[in-house]
């Protein structure tokens, strides 16, 4: 009976416990969530209505909702009191709404043409969406954009094509070099006997902790009398160098984990260390390599400092994220400009996320567990 309801506890103390964690990963999860979803809707809102309002009135709400429309006087001095009603009211006032005693708000509709909006309480949701934002983030074309007063801005858009194109160049091979080179060292490393092979690899383990901002200044001076600077050769030699000892410890991490007698059997028919490599080792190492690629290439993608040092920041050279903090700095009140930019440089490691995501756990698990 006591090792009944021992057991009994032990489950519900699990089940608790399951509980707990479950519930903490569905906050950090709603936490992450709730301002991704608000950069999604933005990005699709025309410009007058994300200055206006936020994102969140998408979804019904209260809020004050015009039911009539006043015509002042043409000429109604704005520097004088205005008359309303029977009441008066300042500019500002009218600009910025303004309660009456009947519980309506008055604001300018068009300050020009001297038309205000009686509004009143009502349940309403914001419906009006739009692919302009893309259209401008994308071409660069120029678009217009309302004001309160009655008047209209025209804009021009920021074109992102050539950034985008940019930062594949630089994403792709950045990507590509150093998980292959790691491949090969991290098979080297774990089934290959040559000499200070464990002196290397602990090498290799203590450039993890290097900060990456240390070696920034002398890889400079070397690339400047090298010729290599500005230039995307320079810039793949140095995330793949900053990459490799990450990927190696990861690929090795997997690769010392394969049946020792796969590899006793392939050396005993004759085959070469390449021929294993090529045969054996990157068809068993899939969800490994899909892994730390998709590690990577986040980090190359997301990159600002690297290069922005190697290749600098000159428009025909420029990647997403160097062009976005652009636009942070001078267009900053631009956020229809700002959200659709941030969707469109996710929209590309999104792609390699969910393309590769099958691989993903196994490749996390792959070294974790011997046999």
């Amino acid at each position: 009976m006591r090792k009944s309801k021992g057991r009994d506890g032990r489950r519900r103390g699990r089940k608790g416990s399951k509980t707990v964690v479950n519930l903490v990963l569905g906050i950090i999860c709603l936490l992450w969530l709730i301002p991704t979803l608000g950069l999604f809707v933005s990005s699709f809102r025309p410009a007058t209505e994300i200055l206006k309002t936020g994102w969140w009135t998408v979804l019904p709400h209260r809020e004050y909702v015009a039911k009539e429309q006043l015509q002042l006087p043409k000429d109604t001095d704005l520097r004088q009191p205005i008359e309303v009603n029977g009441t008066t009211y300042t500019d500002d006032q009218l600009r910025e709404g303004v309660k009456t005693d009947e519980g309506t708000e008055l604001i300018w509709e068009n300050r020009r043409a001297r038309t205000i909006d009686v509004r009143e309480l009502g349940w309403r949701m914001s419906t009006e969406f739009t692919l302009d934002n893309y259209a401008g983030v994308l071409t660069g074309k120029e678009y217009d954009i309302p004001k309160p007063d009655g008047t209209v801005s025209k804009e021009k858009g920021s074109n992102l094509n050539q950034a985008f194109l940019n930062t594949l160049t630089v994403a792709i091979p950045s990507t590509i070099i150093p998980i292959l080179i790691a491949t090969f060292a991290a098979y080297a490393f774990a089934w290959m006997k040559f000499p200070l092979r464990k002196t290397l690899f602990v090498i290799v383990i203590m450039l993890l902790v290097v900060p990456l901002q240390v070696a920034l200044i002398p890889i400079l001076k070397d690339y400047t009398s090298l010729g290599l600077n500005g230039t995307f050769l320079g810039v793949w030699i140095a995330h793949a160098g900053f990459g490799l000892p990450l990927a190696t410890y990861f690929m090795y991490s997997y690769i010392s984990q394969l049946p020792k007698d796969l590899f006793e059997s392939a050396f005993m028919d004759g085959a070469s260390n390449f021929t294993i490599f090529t045969k054996l080792i990157l068809p068993l190492a899939v969800p490994s390599i899909a892994s730390i690629s998709i590690f990577q290439f986040l980090w190359v993608w997301n990159d600002y400092l690297v290069s922005l040092v190697f290749i600098g920041s000159q428009p025909d050279v420029q990647v997403l994220s160097m062009r976005i903090a652009n636009l942070v700095g001078s267009r900053g009140n631009d956020w229809h400009l700002l959200t659709a930019s941030a969707f469109v440089s996710m929209l590309m490691p999104l792609a390699v996320f969910f393309g590769l995501q099958r691989y993903f756990v196994r490749g996390l698990l792959g070294g974790s567990v011997k046999g």
